[in-house]
């Protein structure tokens, strides 16, 4: 124990943990490190009096008039940076400390800022993106030159996405600045974390300090009355609300989490309409509501003033809300990992149960609360996959520096070598970029607004004032469709819905947002003014970014529950118990496969000849492996077809039979040339095209626009392709054209997991079933198909209809 944490943890009557000691010897020693600890048991002090004692033992930072920048704590989000912010002034307050704490993020005001940069405080609580925008300000050398430390709170959440691409090229030019400069990471347990300290330390001697203490936790299934009358497929699972609203009453505050913006809408208009005296007691947090509702919801969970709150990721990560004593999912978590930090958000302190409800919402995601806990007992556990080779970002970093002072190639090159995610960028590669940038490459070079940067006494800087600040609006890595901002005709800022939605709309129009009904005034630019309706009929926003598949580790966590079917009861776990009935069901019309072996349903509809497979390997996989199984039945016969996916399986559906026997089967899932199948069974080139808006955005081939004037989407995505159709034509060589499709293989069509799945399934035995009408299994992937056909009727009144049409009850 060093001083500070001593007298700290004496006056709260506490011990500190085993993790918590290795950590403050290993930031005395100057270590840099990685910290993986449960959730609620100090993680943040661990880090925090490591650097509160390296600033009062070091005497540089008790001269009066330093005042220099001591630590930078990165956060993924803004929720979180204003936790750490309470976190460590409550210490510096209680400690009676001259250590000033500040945040900044995008919430700072302007004034703030400025102070910021004139006197910074000792340590500043902030966002990847910030980061990169005071980099991007003329003197952040000299802001940065005595910076000792970088904290990345919940690493491992950024590591498998572009943010922390961010991180990694921040840390690299703020260590050339200062070669002292420690890095220390806190990430929840992934399944590469050795892997996950190395990307962010860049240093062999880094340690990994890991807590051996293990959270007490409580899975806990909610099951139907009544199997028979629960849906085979769905999505919502509204019809187990009577058994959601006891558990708000029992408890103190329960997060209820769902996957998607959409459904913590509807979930939050459903329990009000089940319970109108729960008003006023639960609340809505998701990423498209105003700040201020966010904030407002936050502080009540805070004080514990509210019953529930219905929320998204947004309310994922480390936030600590002591009220919060219990947690359900709604639907599938997709990942083990995913379901172990929302469960974390319950029992939020050392010693604290954490307990969650699973809520599925068809009968056959029932099998899931089971392979939950198989999961949590075998501590199955996703890897993170780093971004590699992010050239969009690199030429994004690049102007960064060149707006501030300007940066010299041959020290920029050396210093991007130093990340993980660059370390294999060639000279003639990188020298790519600067062509980019300067000239705007070889396809572009006539045109002089992509003359952005000049070279003067061979340091790259931008002069153009517009150039400037049109790159400084657009740092960062997230890029969404064109979002529409909702107001009250007074003035009051509500949120945002994406512009598709709102084109869907007229004045007069009524739909849900923030939890309550609203009519639409008028729309103008991109803002939508609206007044509260009584009238309650209306639709409810969706977001397209809710879209994500099961996990690989959750996938073999649900295919090892059919080696647990086939025991006797009295070895099953409950949720297979109450399943039997489905099971047998299943069993009298197909199969029920086996662990290693794979399900294959042939059937005959009105709507044509069907194919079912399931490889429970995600809807993403599984669309590319529906394409190219379609591809080679189409090799050997003239044949076109529909598909239809979901995380379990696939379905191809022709109007034509065709010919399906295992000697055949074995031929289609063969392991050999999956690349080239894919390449010809799947438009790779329109993926591609889509994803490259993503990349001219980034990299600043297009401007997305001012605040308040944003491009449309489609404006967007025609402006992006055209690039992309000129680099297609004249400059195949183009890296960001090239980005675009290493991306659709690796984050899209997951080659590499396709890949696997077909070498595992070339192991197991192909178990090939004719039926006479559809199966349990078959019918969630039949009803996808349904989800885009026009109709005035609701999507679950449709497929009961077809149910009995089918006579599939």
């Amino acid at each position: 124990m060093n001083a500070f944490s001593e007298v700290w943890f004496y006056n709260q009557n506490w011990k500190p943990h085993e993790f918590q000691e290795q950590t403050w010897k290993a930031i005395a020693k100057g270590k840099s490190g990685l910290l993986n600890a449960p959730t609620g048991y100090g993680k943040t002090l661990a880090v925090w009096f490591g650097v509160l004692d390296h600033y009062y033992n070091n005497s540089k930072y008790q001269k009066k008039k330093n005042n220099k920048l001591h630590a930078l704590w990165i956060t993924p989000l803004r929720a979180l940076s204003k936790e750490i912010l309470l976190a460590t002034q409550k210490i510096s307050d209680n400690l009676d400390l001259d250590y000033k704490i500040e945040l900044r993020t995008g919430d700072t005001t302007t004034s703030q800022r400025q102070k910021q940069r004139k006197k910074p405080p000792q340590a500043l609580i902030t966002t990847p993106e910030s980061v990169h925008l005071l980099m991007a300000s003329k003197g952040h050398r000299e802001y940065f030159e005595q910076l000792e430390f970088i904290v990345i709170d919940e690493w491992h959440e950024l590591m498998g996405s572009k943010r922390g691409v961010l991180v990694e090229l921040a840390i690299a030019h703020i260590k050339k600045i200062n070669p002292n400069l420690k890095i220390w990471g806190i990430s929840a347990t992934i399944g590469n974390i050795e892997e996950a300290k190395d990307i962010l330390t860049r240093d062999p001697q880094s340690v990994l300090v890991r807590s051996k203490i293990q959270k007490k936790l409580s899975i806990q299934t909610i099951f139907p009355d009544d199997l028979e009358k629960y849906p085979w497929t769905g999505h919502l699972g509204i019809k187990l609300i009577d058994k959601v609203v006891p558990l708000i009453y029992e408890n103190n505050t329960t997060l209820i989490f769902t996957n998607t913006r959409f459904q913590s809408e509807i979930w939050y208009q459903k329990i009000l309409e089940y319970d109108p005296d729960l008003s006023g007691q639960i609340a809505l947090h998701h990423g498209s509501l105003s700040d201020e509702l966010r904030i407002w919801v936050e502080d009540m969970l805070h004080q514990g003033v509210l019953k529930a709150v219905i929320c998204t990721s947004s309310l994922d990560l480390g936030v600590d809300f002591r009220s919060v004593d219990c947690v359900v999912q709604i639907g599938s978590p997709k990942g083990i990992a995913r379901f172990l930090q929302r469960a974390g958000r319950s029992g939020h302190s050392p010693g604290a149960l954490s307990k969650i409800y699973f809520l599925p919402t068809h009968s056959l995601e029932i099998v899931e609360g089971a392979s939950l806990k198989y999961a949590v007992k075998e501590g199955l556990i996703e890897k993170r996959l780093p971004f590699i080779r992010s050239f969009d970002l690199l030429i994004q970093f690049m102007m960064t520096l060149a707006v501030s002072d300007g940066f010299k190639a041959q020290e920029l090159y050396e210093e991007i070598l130093q990340t993980h995610c660059f370390e294999s960028v060639s000279t003639d590669e990188f020298n790519q970029c600067l062509m980019l940038i300067t000239q705007g490459g070889t396809s572009l070079y006539a045109y002089d607004e992509f003359h952005k940067v000049v070279v003067e006494d061979d340091v790259f800087k931008v002069t153009s004032r517009r150039i400037a600040m049109q790159h400084r609006l657009s740092i960062g890595a997230i890029v969404s469709d064109m979002m529409m901002r909702v107001k009250f005709k007074g003035g009051k800022y509500l949120g945002s819905v994406e512009e598709f939605f709102i084109s869907k709309l007229n004045e007069g129009d009524v739909f849900w947002f923030t939890g309550r009904p609203l009519k639409i005034m008028h729309i103008k630019n991109n803002e939508v003014v609206v007044q509260p309706t009584n009238e309650k009929a209306g639709t409810i926003p969706s977001w397209q970014g809710g879209r994500f598949p099961i996990t690989s580790d959750y996938g073999k966590s649900i295919r090892h529950m059919f080696l647990e079917i086939k025991k006797k009861d009295r070895y099953k776990s409950e949720e297979l118990i109450y399943l039997d009935p489905l099971f047998k069901l299943q069993d009298e019309r197909s199969y029920v496969p086996e662990e290693d072996e794979l399900l294959v349903e042939y059937c005959k509809t009105k709507y044509g000849y069907h194919l079912f497979v399931y490889p429970y390997e995600g809807k993403l996989v599984h669309e590319g492996m529906a394409a190219i199984i379609a591809f080679r039945i189409s090799q050997k016969q003239k044949i076109s077809f529909t598909i239809a996916c979901n995380d379990y399986g696939f379905e191809l559906l022709s109007e034509d039979d065709f010919k399906i026997d295992e000697d055949l089967l074995q031929q289609l899932f063969s392991p050999d040339n999956i690349v080239q199948d894919v390449q010809s069974g799947v438009n790779v080139r329109e993926m591609a095209r889509r994803l490259f808006r993503d990349i001219a955005s980034i990299s600043g081939l297009i401007f997305t626009g001012y605040p308040g004037r944003n491009m449309k989407t489609k404006h967007l995505q025609a402006n992006s392709g055209l690039f992309f159709s000129v680099f297609e034509e004249n400059e195949p060589s183009n890296l960001l054209y090239r980005q675009a499709y290493d991306e659709v293989f690796d984050f899209q069509l997951e080659i590499q997991r396709m890949q696997l799945a077909f070498q595992r399934i070339s192991t197991h035995k192909i178990k090939f079933k004719a039926l006479e009408k559809l199966s349990p299994f078959s019918f969630p992937i039949f009803s996808e198909s349904f989800r885009t056909r026009y109709s005035n009727e609701d999507w679950q009144s449709r497929l009961d209809k077809i149910k009995k049409a089918l006579d599939i009850d």
